[in-house]
């Protein structure tokens, strides 16, 4: 008796234990497929240095581009590669100050960069808005990453009202 009870543990610990040998030799058989993780390295092994991708050039051609959604910030459509903008100095308003604009015809900045949190106007740029890259970035002539899938409200707006006029 004691020895079948034996015998009947051991054939159960080998019934439940056996899929888990099975996935191990499986999982280290079958990585590479069954690691279908998307990543920046594109299947590179981990102990592999993957060749790094070139560094894209800046979209350096001064023309304004369209904008995607209601009060996104302007895209900076010129390099800045060596743009000081610290506390003491800040490169781009030597363009796009008001003062400056009539001889660069910069755009000047938007007056609500000349306001403080209350609404109030100042003489100068506010200290809120003087970090211009907090918000405008410059555009890489690049492939994306990743798909994108955005639409803008103007399309979908526009979508709706003629799938409207259908119906």
């Amino acid at each position: 008796m004691k020895n079948l009870n034996l015998a009947s543990i051991a054939g159960l610990m080998a019934l439940v234990l056996a899929p888990v040998f099975i996935s191990f030799t499986a999982n280290s058989a079958d990585k590479a497929e069954i690691n279908t993780l998307a990543t920046l390295r594109d299947h590179t092994e981990i102990d592999v240095q993957k060749e790094p991708n070139r560094i894209p050039k800046v979209v350096n051609k001064d023309i304004k581009q369209a904008r995607n959604y209601p009060m996104q910030p302007p895209i900076i459509p010129h390099t800045i590669r060596s743009y000081e903008v610290n506390k003491n100095n800040n490169k781009c308003m030597s363009c796009h100050s008001r003062q400056r604009t009539e001889e660069s015809q910069a755009p000047m900045v938007s007056v609500t960069h000349y306001m403080n949190r209350d609404g109030n106007f100042l003489a100068e740029i506010s200290p809120r808005r003087y970090f211009c890259n907090q918000c405008h970035v410059t555009q890489l002539d690049a492939k994306p990453l990743v798909e994108n899938t955005f639409v803008d409200m103007h399309s979908l707006m526009k979508q709706k009202t003629t799938s409207a006029k259908e119906h």
